[in-house]
């Protein structure tokens, strides 16, 4: 049976193309290269990198790039735009969770939530960032967005108090602060105009889970930051307002 995320991106191209959150790729680029000092010699891995946008614009400024995604569709399309582009790039299929590499990469980056933390386990997160760290060298850097757990939990606790409820939940609210999972039905149409009704199941995570994970992996510096589409930056703090948080962490 296909997970919601393998079902969704088994038609739905076109319409991701479109999508609000995928139009600041110059920006999150511009951010991406300051990260590595502009280094031309960077080998760079782009986990779920669905169309390829960021592995496209980093290999049209000179980078070498990697990209992996779960999809067949989305891969498709992203190899024909490289090919338009008059771009070559070593676009894969695997499972973010196995990926085929050990210690090849000096840059990983995971944005947009490319495969973490859509899993339907938190240990299927966790293989995704094992699988990550082992893919990086020894003085390597990954960069990811994932989903900010402070933001919906902030906003329970909030509409909870403002309903004056003495129920321990708020029916209208999908997101369970014993799991930090949002599950929530998700309809939408394909890009051939077929309906789709997904039942979806998305991990929400705090600064400090992020942190101890990743500890636990080896890194040693790691840092949190609020996470603005097209307008990645170190000096962007975490607020309970920012839906996605931008993790940057170094061995």
């Amino acid at each position: 049976m296909k997970q919601w995320y393998e079902e969704l991106f088994t038609n739905y191209v076109e319409k991701y193309e479109n999508e609000v959150f995928t139009q600041g790729t110059m920006g999150e680029v511009d951010f991406i290269e300051s990260e590595i000092d502009h280094d031309k010699n960077c080998k760079i891995l782009d986990v779920g990198c669905g169309t390829g946008r960021h592995a496209i614009e980093l290999t049209r400024r000179g980078y070498s790039v990697t990209g992996v995604d779960l999809s067949q569709n989305m891969l498709r399309k992203a190899r024909e735009k490289a090919s338009n582009a008059g771009l070559e790039i070593d676009f894969r299929q695997a499972d973010a969770r196995n990926l085929p590499f050990k210690e090849e990469f000096d840059l990983i980056i995971m944005l947009c939530e490319g495969g973490f933390p859509l899993m339907e386990t938190d240990e299927m997160n966790f293989q995704i960032l094992e699988s990550v760290a082992r893919a990086l060298n020894d003085n390597g850097k990954l960069i990811f967005t994932t989903l900010n757990g402070l933001f919906p939990l902030f906003h329970s606790v909030k509409d909870f108090i403002n309903a004056n409820s003495k129920s321990e939940t708020n029916s209208g609210n999908t997101f369970d602060i014993m799991t930090f999972r949002d599950k929530y039905l998700f309809e939408t149409e394909d890009d051939d105009g077929n309906k789709l009704a997904l039942d979806c199941n998305e991990r929400y995570y705090v600064p400090s889970e992020i942190t101890w994970l990743l500890k636990s992996l080896g890194f040693n510096e790691i840092g949190i930051y609020g996470c603005e589409i097209g307008a990645f930056s170190r000096e962007n703090s975490l607020t309970t307002e920012n839906y996605e948080m931008l993790v940057i962490a170094e061995y």
